[in-house]
């Protein structure tokens, strides 16, 4: 018998069996004095977890249950926990834990601490014990990393937004997205139709750009006010130098990928901002292309604690709903979704839900 409390959740055993989900029981870290206890309502599924357990960003610790857009129920706070309310509602994103004590903490960027633990595949350095995510039955983190849910959004809608949701809000909001301002989305799946829904909310002129014209009409039903398809001849040549802002969610930029076609669209210093991260993708950067316009390059990871309530807000106050297909839990559907979305498949997010059916109300 483990000396540690034990969860039960679906996790996979190696990448060579990746499409294969085990209930299993696992250790979770002792309950801390700022911990909250959260017993699983529904859950996001995000291309992260196709990644990691497919091994295609890198070797995991495993056997692994992934899963990081967790909504549920505080069961059980600490002693000295002042965020959240046994009994409320609360999601848990993709960052479990961070030192709060370092220069990136203490200035809202939690996300680039040095220490930082993630919600699943991580080590705390106290036990040795893994990080296990949503596809479980509770899950056991810091205050910080708890956010209450607003009355207004439904759980299922809400899970996405805790992992693509934050990614694609926190570089809109850091990068002036706004009023008078032009913001391009490049690539329209999970991460990028949460970024046409957030530019749209913070009222800038959004335009998606995408391989082909096969999403225009989603794009449009999704508030975006122009489209532009790269397959196109001379697909740039009518917006050059009039973007403020590019957010880069693509999860492949596929063969003769030209980033200086791209570049060439901002004004001057205007931002290349990537969040996505395809797999063995390199962007090859020309100084030649930079000169131009003194455009500007750099990437966003998640977001902090007030960025994450702040768009959990907009969203329950702009009526803002997520594109979701829900899904029961369980290990066949689990290995089923997880293939759909290795294949694209979805339009544009999945939830799992109907966990009391699996684990008990």
């Amino acid at each position: 018998m483990s000396k540690y409390d034990q969860y039960e959740g679906f996790q996979v055993q190696s990448p060579e069996t990746w499409t294969e989900f085990h209930k299993n029981k696992f250790d979770t870290k002792p309950f801390g004095d700022y911990d909250v206890e959260v017993k699983i309502e529904c859950c996001g599924v995000c291309s992260s977890d196709v990644h990691t357990i497919t091994g295609g960003w890198g070797a995991q610790k495993f056997p692994l249950a992934v899963g990081h857009e967790i909504v549920g129920k505080a069961l059980r706070v600490g002693p000295k926990v002042t965020l959240i309310k046994e009994g409320q509602r609360v999601g848990v994103g993709a960052q479990s834990w961070s030192c709060l004590e370092c220069r990136q903490c203490k200035n809202d960027n939690e996300t680039y601490c040095p220490k930082q633990v993630d919600t699943y595949g991580a080590v705390w350095p106290d036990t040795g014990i893994v990080t296990q995510g949503g596809y479980s039955s509770h899950v056991r983190t810091h205050e910080h990393w708890v956010f209450p849910i607003p009355d207004g959004l439904a759980s299922h809608l809400a899970a996405p937004m805790l992992c693509a949701g934050i990614t694609s809000y926190s570089p809109l909001v850091r990068n002036g997205a706004g009023p008078g301002k032009k913001v391009a989305v490049v690539g329209l799946g999970g991460l990028g139709h949460f970024a046409v829904l957030f530019a749209k909310a913070l009222g800038a002129e959004t335009w998606v750009i995408s391989r082909s014209h096969s999403k225009e009409a989603d794009a449009k039903d999704m508030g975006a006010d122009g489209y532009l398809a790269s397959q196109d001849k001379d697909w740039n040549k009518d917006h050059l130098m009039t973007f403020d802002l590019i957010v880069s969610t693509a999860n492949s930029f596929g063969e003769g990928f030209d980033l200086s076609a791209y570049l060439a669209l901002l004004d001057v210093h205007g931002k290349w901002i990537s969040v996505g991260l395809p797999e063995e993708a390199t962007l090859n950067i020309k100084p030649q292309d930079l000169i131009g316009n003194g455009c500007l390059i750099g990437a966003s990871h998640l977001g902090s604690r007030r960025e994450m309530l702040d768009m959990l807000q907009l969203a329950a106050d702009k009526g803002i709903k997520s594109w979701v297909e829900t899904v029961p839990l369980s290990a066949e559907n689990l290995g089923k979704t997880m293939q759909r979305l290795h294949k694209n498949d979805v339009r544009y997010r999945f939830t799992m839900t109907d966990y009391d059916k699996v684990f008990g109300a």
